[in-house]
C-alpha cells in the first residue's frame, strides 16, 4: 500500500514524506517541479513524480504511476500550497486566483482523484494541509485566508460524504513553520509593517505559547498520526498544530 504527498519537494511536504518513509510507508514524492521531486525522492530512496494540482490529467497520471510502482493507495496527503501578501485594498485578481487555484481548487481536484482510488481500494485516508489562517483571519493575507477557510470547509464536506466508503478526511492547520515560504512572508510582512524581519519573527513567537517557531517535523508528526490506525475514529477535523498560537 502507498501514500502520495503533493508539494513534497521542499518544506512541509518534504518533511511529511520523510516521516512516512521512516514509518515504513511506500511514498510518492510529487511536486510541480519534477526535478526537485526526483531529487528529494532519491534522498529518501523512494518514487519522485511531477504533479500539477490544478491539472486533472497530471494528477491522474501521478496517481496511476504511484499505484503501478508502489501498490494501491491507502493515503493521500494534499499539501501543495502557495502564498502572497498585500494589503486588502491592494490585492489583485491575479493574487486571488493564484491562491485560490493552488490552495483550494488543487485540494478539490486531488481530493476527487484520491476518493475515487481509495473507494476502489476499499477505503483509506486523505489529509489536507490547511493553516491556522483557515480558522483565524490575519492581516495582509485576505486571499490566503479565504483559500484556507475553503480547505477546512471542503475537508468537512468530504469527510461527511466519503465516510460510507471507509475514507477518513482530515486537515492540519499549521502555524508559523520554519520554511522558505515563511522566510518570504517575513520579508513581505516586514516591508508592509515598515519594520524588520527579526521584529516580525519575534512578534510571531511572542504570540505562540510554546515559545518557538514550528518545524516541519511538528506538522509531519500530526499528519502521520491522522493517517494512522490511532486516528481511526477521527474524521472531519481541522487539527491545530500551531504551538497554541490560536486556540478555539
Amino acid at each position: 500500500m502507498s501514500v502520495l504527498v503533493t508539494g513534497a519537494a521542499t518544506g512541509i511536504g518534504a518533511g511529511i514524506s520523510k516521516a512516512f518513509v521512516e514509518a515504513g510507508y511506500a511514498v510518492a514524492v510529487t511536486d510541480i517541479d519534477e526535478e526537485a521531486a526526483k531529487v528529494k525522492a532519491a534522498e529518501l530512496k523512494t518514487l519522485g513524480l511531477r504533479l500539477d494540482v490544478v491539472d486533472c490529467g497530471s494528477i491522474s497520471r501521478a496517481a496511476e504511476a504511484t499505484e503501478k510502482e508502489l501498490g494501491p493507495l491507502e493515503a493521500w496527503i494534499s499539501n501543495a500550497g502557495v502564498s502572497s501578501m498585500a494589503a486588502f485594498t491592494e490585492l489583485t485578481e491575479r493574487d486571488w486566483d493564484y491562491n485560490m487555484d493552488i490552495n483550494a481548487k488543487g485540494v478539490f481536484f486531488c481530493g476527487q482523484e484520491a476518493a475515487r482510488r481509495l473507494r476502489r481500494n476499499g477505503g483509506g485516508v486523505i489529509v489536507n494541509t490547511a493553516s491556522q489562517a483557515g480558522k483565524h483571519a490575519v492581516p495582509f493575507l485576505a486571499h490566503y485566508v479565504a483559500s484556507k477557510f475553503a480547505v477546512v470547509g471542503l475537508t468537512q464536506a468530504m469527510a461527511a460524504e466519503l465516510a460510507p466508503d471507509k475514507i477518513r478526511v482530515n486537515c492540519v492547520c499549521p502555524g508559523f513553520v520554519d520554511t522558505s515560504m515563511m522566510e518570504r512572508e517575513l520579508r513581505w510582512e516586514a516591508a508592509l509593517r515598515k519594520t524588520t524581519q527579526d521584529e516580525v519573527k519575534a512578534l510571531l513567537v511572542s504570540c505562540t505559547p510554546l515559545g518557538r517557531v514550528e518545524t516541519v517535523e511538528d506538522v509531519a508528526g500530526a499528519v502521520l498520526f491522522l493517517a494512522s490506525p490511532a486516528a481511526s475514529y477521527i474524521t472531519g477535523e481541522a487539527l491545530a498544530v500551531n504551538g497554541g498560537a490560536f486556540m478555539d
